[in-house]
């Protein structure tokens, strides 16, 4: 019995010690000296690294509002507290201006910064992992010859066990793909291209897939949609109700190189970001490629109540300039605000008067009863470089109480969606938070 229990002991000591240097032991260096002698020099490769930058939509989290591109700071608002991203231009004292190749690579592929501390998943490295290395070696050199910012990003407000990085190793064991995505032999190129696009570089899924209990995304629902930071990101699958299997492939080419599409609205909030700090910037067939393997991945039936009515009662007994005969027994409050605010632009049909971006007719924006990403784009209005120029709509987050938002928000899913909605002023409050 005693030899029992030193032989159990031992298992133990073995056993912690196996952990011990699992979280505990430096992170080894990738060799990249491979990729390294693949690439081309000088301007070429600045350039390449300056289209896949955009891809990977890097400065969208690494931007504050009115600051400095890369400089970080921008907030993470989540379950377990609130991260914030770093600086990522070549500033040697506050950014990563004295990082090396191979450390700028492992934060990319395994999520580990240049000191060997874990970072944390709400910077994207669970989709990055799946990019080249060549690729990541081409982002560091255009990041590089920008001029650098000082700039420090605040603390993260994070608690107890959340605050103890080693514990993301154990996270990055579950849920981290082990290489670059590989392509599929039964599949043509224009697909894998997309397929490389969407999982690797616009990491699409860390918006649209729903997450897990280790807030990792949940793959076995993929792009069925979920909700962060205040906004909903819908379904992208292939779905024919609740997501976008009943887009024609030019709709859905529109929207995401252009920011709008007939009949389908426009984009606003995170994903009109998308549009304009990455997705128009790439190539029409870069486009099309996203296109063709977006739309391959399997439906997924959300519950998202977000489902386009094509012709609400309301909206087609309308005219561009006057809403239906019976509209003055609607919502009077509702009614009366957008008439005062919203119909010069948006017009009564939802078609859009001065132009297309206006457009609210077929938006899931507007036929969603929850309201999420309408209260949002209400309060904090939209903006996007578009074909035809700099688009806008106002803020009315100080124009506006939040009665007034919630009577105008019921109103216009009524009418341009034909949904019986509920929204309160209590609603409005919260999302005045987020």
């Amino acid at each position: 019995m005693k030899r029992l229990g030193l032989l159990l002991l031992a298992a133990v000591v073995v056993i912690a010690a196996g952990v011990a240097i699992f979280l505990f032991k430096p992170a080894s260096l990738p060799d990249v000296s491979a990729a390294q002698a693949k690439l081309p020099a000088g301007q070429a490769l600045i350039d390449r690294g300056e289209y896949l930058t955009r891809a990977a939509d890097c400065v969208a989290c690494h931007t504050t509002a009115g600051d400095k591109p890369y400089a970080g700071g921008l907030a993470f608002k989540l379950p377990f507290g609130t991260i914030y991203s770093p600086n990522i231009t070549a500033d040697k004292d506050t950014g990563i201006g004295n990082w090396s190749d191979a450390e700028f690579v492992r934060a990319l592929h395994q999520g580990i910064d240049k000191d060997g501390q874990n970072l944390y998943p709400a910077f994207s490295y669970a989709a990055y992992a799946q990019m080249t290395t060549e690729d990541a070696l081409a982002i560091k050199a255009y990041l590089f010859s920008l001029p650098p910012v000082k700039a420090d990003a605040p603390k993260n407000e994070l608690g107890f066990p959340f605050n103890q990085r080693y514990v993301m190793r154990f996270w990055n064991l579950l849920f981290v793909p082990s290489g670059p995505l590989q392509p599929d032999p039964a599949q043509t190129a224009e697909w894998n291209r997309g397929a490389y696009l969407v999982e690797a570089m616009a990491h699409c899924g860390e918006c649209h897939t729903p997450r897990n209990l280790f807030y990792a995304v949940d793959n076995g629902r993929k792009f069925a949609g979920a909700e962060l930071q205040g906004w909903k990101a819908y379904n992208i699958s292939s779905d024919k109700r609740t997501g976008i299997g009943g887009w024609s492939d030019q709709q859905l080419f529109d929207y995401l190189s252009k920011g709008h599409a007939e009949n389908r609205g426009a984009a606003t909030g995170s994903m009109g970001e998308a549009v304009d700090f990455s997705l128009r910037h790439l190539t029409p067939e870069d486009i099309k490629a996203i296109v063709t393997y977006v739309k391959s991945v399997p439906p997924q039936t959300s519950t998202d109540k977000a489902v386009v009515e094509a012709e609400p009662a309301a909206l087609t007994a309308s005219t561009a300039y006057a809403p239906a005969a019976d509209a003055a027994t609607q919502d009077g409050l509702g009614l009366k605000l957008f008439q005062g605010a919203c119909a010069s632009c948006h017009g009564w049909n939802g078609e859009g008067l001065q132009t297309p971006y206006a457009a609210l007719k077929g938006s899931r924006t507007v036929n969603d009863p929850d309201g999420t990403n309408l209260i949002q784009v209400i309060l904090k209005g939209a903006h996007m470089t578009t074909p035809q120029g700099r688009q806008s709509m106002p803020a009315f987050a100080t124009a506006y109480s939040d009665v007034e938002i919630a009577a105008l928000s019921n109103y216009v899913l009524g009418h341009f969606g034909g949904k019986q909605s509920a929204i309160t002023p209590a609603d409005v409050a919260k999302a005045r938070t987020q």
